[in-house]
């Protein structure tokens, strides 16, 4: 009796094993790395391999459910293809997971064959090790460039002491000259010395009328340079300021393709261009809480831009090991670059959808090396390629006027249309040479009343 009871027991640890090692050799079968890219395209809103975020970590989990609850893949292929439909079924797994993680209901992902499935398991069964960063070499870059910065450094110095030396030199010859000429003077040149204009009150006698014009002359250039100063007063063009967090456009619009208006939504309906809310930004990062990114800009590395989104973390009040808010929120101080004078009127919403198409293309044949794709860059430049945006252009009064007079009316535009019916024809009369293209200061876009309260 004994002896089969042991017999028993080893064929069920015998079993065990088998299950777990044939859940491994099913998890093996997938092909890990076309499963990371389902597992990124697919599962990383709410799951990572190593922490649990919205749902729970999945880091080897065929072995652990084989473990803990005794279930094989195929289980999990029911709940990822309609976990809803598991849980009406009874399925008591599938209940207790759904209680666990407050009653989140998980996505269904019907469009993913068995294979795809196999291969998303098979990734985090043995998920691949992570390629090497294109930019990895950065800090080689960035060693290279202070080595180098220190070499010119020091060129620069013996360069410097080499011309005070020669100045030096050059000095002592003079005056030796000076000695030279003293000694050789003659009685003639004494005499001659003594005719010649020794003063500057002597000099403006003599050339009288030279004098004036030159003072007239210096006059005009210190009002032009006077004119030049008061002009460049509120011309901030290149202006950068460090932000309370550091935000990469570059990341954001350039790699990963954002759209302008997902942040700065009011751009299209409203006045203003409104800065984006802490709760823009959780709308992502409340998955997103590290960076894996390739790029890496000069001298910056992961742990910088994973310390940038945890200040988010910390505006938002969000605690990402229990996935909740606090309550405890912080405001993000945000340095304010664009900012027109309190007499200006400039409506973005009537820029980006009236005089979208219109802007491109004005901006497209005047500048046909610096070619746009959407309408906010013709003013803010492009900003897909800046770390740190930076005041663009200038924004004065002249640099918008200069748009209006070569900005056509987009007259296939709908609004447009309806609006200019009546008027399109008097305006082809009235400006017959513009071949029935009609600019924006044709239709009041030089008014000072539309820009102006």
């Amino acid at each position: 009796m004994i002896s089969w009871r042991k017999h028993y027991k080893r064929s069920l640890i015998a079993i065990g094993l088998l299950l777990s090692a044939t859940a491994s050799v099913h998890a093996q079968s997938g092909d890990p790395k076309n499963g990371e890219k389902l597992f990124k395209a697919n599962c990383t809103a709410c799951h990572a391999l190593d922490k649990q975020m919205i749902g729970p970590a999945l880091g080897g989990v065929v072995e652990r459910l084989q473990t803990e609850q005794n279930l094989g893949e195929d289980w999990l292929h029911k709940w990822i293809k309609d976990n809803k439909a598991l849980r009406e079924s009874g399925d008591k797994y599938a209940i207790e997971v759904y209680e666990k993680f407050n009653k989140v209901e998980m996505t269904a992902f019907p469009n993913l064959s068995d294979t795809d499935i196999n291969d998303i398991l098979a990734y985090t069964t043995n998920p691949p090790a992570p390629e090497p960063a294109a930019e990895a070499a950065s800090d080689e870059n960035t060693i290279a460039a202070i080595e180098k910065e220190r070499k010119e450094s020091a060129n620069s110095k013996i360069l410097l002491i080499s011309l005070l030396a020669i100045a030096g030199l050059l000095l002592w010859l003079l005056l030796r000259l000076r000695q030279l000429v003293k000694l050789n003077q003659t009685e003639e040149l004494t005499e001659l010395n003594a005719t010649r204009v020794q003063s500057f009150g002597e000099l403006y006698q003599k050339y009288n009328l030279v004098g004036k014009a030159l003072l007239g002359l210096l006059a005009v250039f210190a009002l032009y340079g006077v004119w030049n100063f008061l002009m460049g007063i509120g011309v901030y063009k290149g202006y950068k300021p460090e932000q309370p967090i550091y935000f990469s456009h570059k990341i954001h619009a350039g790699d990963n393709k954002i759209d302008c208006q997902m942040c700065h939504s009011s751009a299209k309906y409203g006045k203003v261009s409104e800065i984006p809310s802490v709760n823009v930004c959780m709308n992502c990062h409340r998955s997103i809480s590290e960076y894996n990114g390739k790029y890496m800009e000069p001298g910056k590395d992961k742990a910088f831009y994973d310390g940038e989104i945890q200040k988010i973390y910390q505006a938002a009040g969000w605690d990402p090991a229990t996935q909740s808010y606090t309550g405890k929120t912080q405001p993000i101080e945000w340095v304010r670059i664009h900012n027109m004078p309190d007499f200006v009127y400039f409506n973005h919403a009537q820029h980006v959808v009236a005089g979208e198409q219109s802007i491109i293309s004005a901006h497209n044949k005047k500048n046909p090396n610096d070619q746009i794709d959407v309408v906010c860059k013709a003013c803010h430049g492009k900003v897909d390629t800046m770390n740190v945006v930076a005041m663009a252009n200038d924004f004065t009064m002249g640099w918008c006027i200069d748009c209006h007079r070569t900005t056509e009316v987009d007259m296939n535009n709908g609004y447009n249309q309806a609006y200019f019916k009546n008027l399109h024809d008097k305006l082809k009369k009235q400006y017959p040479k513009s071949e029935g293209k009609i600019t924006v200061d044709a239709i009041g876009g030089l008014e000072c009343g539309k820009c102006h309260y």
